[in-house]
């Protein structure tokens, strides 16, 4: 995978200043019905329940948990693809939680997605022209050189031939299918993309290619991202700042650096803790410090109460069962969602052992769930 690009060089190209995306207690519940012939509901599946967070201008916030958190819906109900069930989401000062779809028509010029799968986003019967051509013709963009020549500069600028203009995505491969998806969520100039896991469906290879892409394109427009992704590798690399999302919630956000190199709360030093180590004299130690989570994630319908993570934890207390955890912050741009953050000691496995030892006197109700 890519290494690390330097803090000063992303701190000289990305002047991450103000606020373009600002969320206040967003969420989305999906109803769950029954009956065959009165609909009624009972009970709702609690997807993304109550996020706070902002993206700056000109940065890339990186968003990770496990399947099924909430982090594509999170990504859909920013672009306004879903509806919010409740909260607020504010774009450049402009509030569109609740924008009706001729309202959202001129707000798709600056908020653009592109989509985890190359294979299934992309429309089979059409050319490559048309796809990357289509937000042209629906916004009415004025192209002086002509639509066809808007869109050759757009294939050229993620790193396709011009001449593709005319072929179909089966003809295309993983990598190059998902640059064409790149070139369509370009073709407006918009100022905020929400990239729903770009990489995961791609070769590794070709992932450190896109990744690059991604990042050139950046600098070089002075684009704003929000990066969904499952490998914490890659938001290592492309991230200014990290969020980690458990259950519907967002248990910390940081800056990439403070937040790998000091995790507070215990599911992201759990994650960071699974990253495989590459360097085979490293395997061992890294092994050592593996932080293994006991029991299944909680269904979502009927989340636990008090700290959604408290049934895996190894720092669950009788306090985590009764009181939902603030989000507050703990260290200049460091917010943790936890009664009780992991200390410095507790990054180690005699300080996490010790840990647990104090934990022990936890109900059994509260306590984490064996292994199966």
């Amino acid at each position: 995978m890519p290494t690390s690009t330097p803090q000063t060089e992303r701190a000289a190209t990305r002047p991450a200043t103000e606020n373009l995306l600002e969320v206040s207690g967003l969420e989305k519940h999906f109803p769950i019905t029954r009956g065959a012939f009165i609909r009624r509901t009972v009970g709702a599946v609690r997807a993304v329940d109550g996020l706070d967070f902002t993206v700056r201008t000109g940065e890339t916030l990186g968003v990770v948990g496990e399947s099924g958190c909430g982090k594509s819906t999170t990504g859909r109900l920013v672009t306004r693809l879903l509806e919010p069930t409740g909260g607020k989401i504010t774009f450049e000062g402009r509030d569109i939680t609740h924008m009706s779809v001729r309202q959202m028509r001129e707000l798709r010029r600056d908020v653009q997605m592109i989509f985890q799968d190359p294979y299934s986003s992309l429309n089979p019967r059409h050319t490559v022209g048309t796809i990357v051509g289509a937000p042209l013709r629906i916004q009415n963009i004025p192209t002086p050189k002509g639509q066809k020549r808007a869109v050759q500069d757009l294939l050229e600028l993620v790193g396709l031939n011009p001449e593709h203009y005319n072929r179909y995505p089966h003809e295309f491969s993983g990598g190059q299918r998902q640059r064409i998806g790149i070139a369509r969520a370009l073709a407006l100039r918009p100022k905020l993309i929400v990239c729903d896991e770009p990489v995961s469906a791609l070769d590794v290879s070709i992932q450190a290619q896109v990744v690059n892409l991604l990042d050139d394109l950046q600098r070089e427009l002075n684009l704003t991202y929000m990066f969904i992704a499952h490998d914490l590798s890659v938001v290592k690399h492309i991230s200014d700042r990290v969020a980690v999302m458990y259950l519907g919630k967002m248990v910390e956000l940081a800056p990439r650096d403070a937040l790998y190199a000091t995790p507070m709360h215990p599911y992201t030093l759990a994650l960071l803790s699974a990253v495989p180590v590459p360097d085979p004299s490293r395997r061992d130690k890294a092994q050592r410090e593996r932080v293994l989570l006991t029991g299944d994630v909680p269904s979502p319908i009927d989340p636990p109460s008090g700290c959604r993570f408290r049934t895996r934890c190894w720092k669950a207390q009788d306090k985590c069962a009764q009181e939902v955890p603030p989000f507050v912050e703990l260290a200049p741009g460091h917010r943790v969602a936890c009664h009780f953050p992991v200390t410095d000691a507790e990054r180690t496995p005699q300080g996490r052992m010790a840990a647990q030892h104090a934990a022990a006197e936890v109900p059994p109700d509260t306590a984490a769930e064996p292994a199966l």
